[in-house]
């Protein structure tokens, strides 16, 4: 996105003083192991954060959080500097290949399980290995990945293992039926699992309409007084690699149960989408995107509609938000990443912090920065 874009939309003064915009379009670091710099802790000296990076010596991003066997495995995104300029596409966002995390504790050392899928090893692979998400079920552990296919089009694939740290071994095609990116993967207390995928402008998602692709659009439509364009939502089959039906949109209603506008960019759906459920409810949590906030709301059913609730985290340092919510050992936290270690917009860390549902069954609000 351009600075233009960025201003225009309401980036925050505060992240604008301490250089984003400027660091956007700093010099790059080298790419792979140990391909960190100082460069951001220049930028911003004078800025406290409220939680330091979990993984330090490669550029991490999107982190999909899970418990499994009694541990927290983070399957994010490696960003690394391809040399490509900052565009509205997201070119510059040229991640190849997935690292798995795992850590016993929160606040306890971080383990790095090395590389679990390469684009390499994709039969139908593009380019550009987007957030991605993970399952379990039966013994395999699922792994849905965007990328783009030969035709510069984002679908989703779906890789297996029997091991949560990987390596993961790539379906020869891409699950049919799908497009867009940002999968994440709700598995119910029913054991329905479902598929939730999307993001608008080099997401893609605008150029889509009732599962047929219908233009090349770079951004979204700007039908302002239209309702927005929703995140959609699929049952999976039992196999975990097929959607048992067509997918539907997440609809994200107002108090009134009138759906969001597309100009209501406070509000309404960008990419980065969440399920969880806590007290029988079932919260879908999403980034805004071009105003850079974390917002959630709350449905009855997992296929949604939701009803909009509130902001529950506060711009990070960088463009992007995207962020996983889990429970371990009776507290719950949110995975989120930001642009510390770097000061760039394609070279993020993740992090983690406390998330606290108060007793009417809302969100606490989370300052990423310590004031």
């Amino acid at each position: 996105m351009s600075v233009l874009n960025k201003v225009r939309f309401g980036m925050p003064l505060y992240l604008a003083a301490i250089g984003v915009l400027i660091s956007c379009n700093s010099s790059s670091s080298s790419a792979g192991k140990n391909d960190t710099t100082a460069t951001g802790a220049d930028t911003i000296a004078k800025v406290k954060f409220l939680s330091p990076p979990l993984v330090k010596d490669i550029y991490t991003a999107d982190p999909s959080a899970h418990v499994f066997n009694g541990k927290i495995y983070i399957y994010p995104s490696h960003d690394y500097d391809a040399g490509i300029k900052e565009n509205d596409n997201g070119d510059h966002f040229a991640m190849k290949d997935y690292h798995i995390f795992s850590m016993d504790s929160i606040g306890g050392p971080i383990t790095d399980h090395g590389v679990a899928l390469d684009v390499k090893d994709i039969p139908w692979a593009g380019r550009q290995l987007w957030a991605s998400d993970v399952a379990y079920k039966s013994g395999t552990y699922y792994l849905y990945f965007p990328l783009k296919n030969k035709q510069d089009i984002f679908q989703i694939g779906v890789a297996t293992s029997e091991n949560p740290a990987g390596p993961f071994k790539a379906e020869p095609e891409p699950i049919t039926g799908s497009y867009s990116i940002d999968p994440a993967v709700f598995t119910d207390t029913d054991g329905k699992t479902y598929i939730y995928f999307g993001g608008i402008w080099g997401g893609q998602l605008q150029q889509w309409a009732n599962g047929k692709r219908v233009n090349d659009s770079k951004t979204d439509l700007k039908n302002d007084d239209a309702p927005a364009l929703s995140c959609k939502v699929v049952q999976l089959k039992g196999n975990m690699k097929e959607f048992d039906g067509a997918p539907k949109d997440a609809l994200i209603l107002d108090s009134l149960g009138k759906p969001l506008l597309g100009k209501d960019h406070d509000r309404r759906f960008f990419e980065g989408s969440w399920m969880h459920k806590y007290n029988n409810k079932y919260y879908f949590s999403y980034s805004t995107g071009d105003t850079h906030l974390l917002c959630y709301a709350i449905g009855d059913s997992p296929m949604g509609p939701f009803t909009y609730k509130g902001v529950f985290m506060k711009p990070v340092q960088g463009w992007t938000t995207h962020h996983s919510i889990i429970e371990f050992k009776g507290k719950w936290y949110i995975f989120y990443h930001d642009t510390e270690l770097s000061g760039k917009t394609h070279l993020r860390n993740i992090k983690v912090t406390e998330l606290t549902h108060n007793a009417d069954g809302s969100i606490a609000l989370i300052d990423p920065f310590v004031k």
